[in-house]
């Protein structure tokens, strides 16, 4: 492990947002060993299964060390229901976008770190190792760029919905496929892109970091149905999300009306 990183953590452990930023460096230093450490013919699923292993192996210990008393969701552990009935829950990541980790040198995967706390993401992290990056909810806030006028639109690279080429000609959009949910929100956040829609399988710990920061960066963070993403219920599955640049919401939600109009819409409130 990083010895700076170790060493900031433990000066992070009374503040959440740092200790997010920290957890997710740490997590993020042990990829990069491992990632470095792989021969140039190592099995992609080797790979994958090491950076996944040790990733969590990483976030477990600080949690454990720093946050003994609270409960965590991870992708990478088995699912302890009593997080049901905790104040606290941390929602983890610890690598997301494993295929594109074990394809060196794609840099578009990420560690995502959440705090969720009595229905609301408190905390967050979302680490770019690969391009030494780290963004957290307690990062100063840069005024955005204007949207583009041909929108930057980012779906999956292996799971793109069904609809998405309907929807960028509807929006005037560029889609860009790329990996990791985490990457894909950063990429919105940095304004290196302007929306980011996914439909057809993801969970609480896929988004849960991605959207604590993007809101935290004044982005508009909901499900394809209009309603605010909920954390830590008993089914971590979350399906869909759209997170983009604050003037471009309307006229998605006016574009994704046309493209899917059976598409259920929330009631008003509904997933606050």
């Amino acid at each position: 492990m990083s010895t700076t990183a170790t060493h900031n953590t433990g000066e992070a452990h009374d503040d959440d947002h740092a200790f997010a930023r920290a957890c997710a460096e740490e997590a993020g230093a042990r990829l990069l060993e491992i990632r470095a450490a792989a021969a140039p013919d190592t099995d992609p699923r080797e790979l994958k299964a090491a950076g996944d292993r040790g990733a969590q192996s990483v976030l477990a210990d600080l949690l454990k060390r720093h946050r003994p008393y609270d409960a965590t969701l991870s992708e990478e552990a088995a699912d302890d229901h009593g997080r049901l009935r905790a104040r606290r829950v941390w929602i983890i990541d610890p690598l997301d976008g494993t295929r594109e980790f074990a394809e060196p040198p794609r840099e578009d995967w990420a560690v995502h770190v959440a705090l969720w706390e009595e229905g609301e993401l408190r905390a967050g992290a979302v680490a770019l190792p690969a391009r030494g990056t780290v963004l957290c909810t307690d990062d100063p806030v840069p005024p955005r760029a204007p949207v583009r006028r041909r929108p930057r639109m980012l779906v999956s690279r292996t799971r793109a919905p069904e609809f998405v080429t309907r929807l960028a000609g509807e929006l005037g959009a560029d889609v860009v496929p790329q990996g990791s949910a985490g990457a894909k929100t950063a990429s919105v956040v940095l304004g290196e892109a302007d929306l980011y829609v996914h439909a057809g399988g993801q969970y609480e710990w896929d988004s849960a970091a991605p959207a604590a920061v993007a809101a935290h960066y004044g982005c508009t963070v909901v499900r394809l149905d209009g309603s605010v993403p909920r954390y830590n219920r008993a089914d971590p599955m979350l399906p869909d999300l759209a997170v983009c640049a604050p003037e471009l919401h309307e006229p998605f939600r006016a574009a994704f009306a046309r493209v899917c109009p059976d598409w259920p819409v929330a009631e008003e409130g509904a997933g606050v």
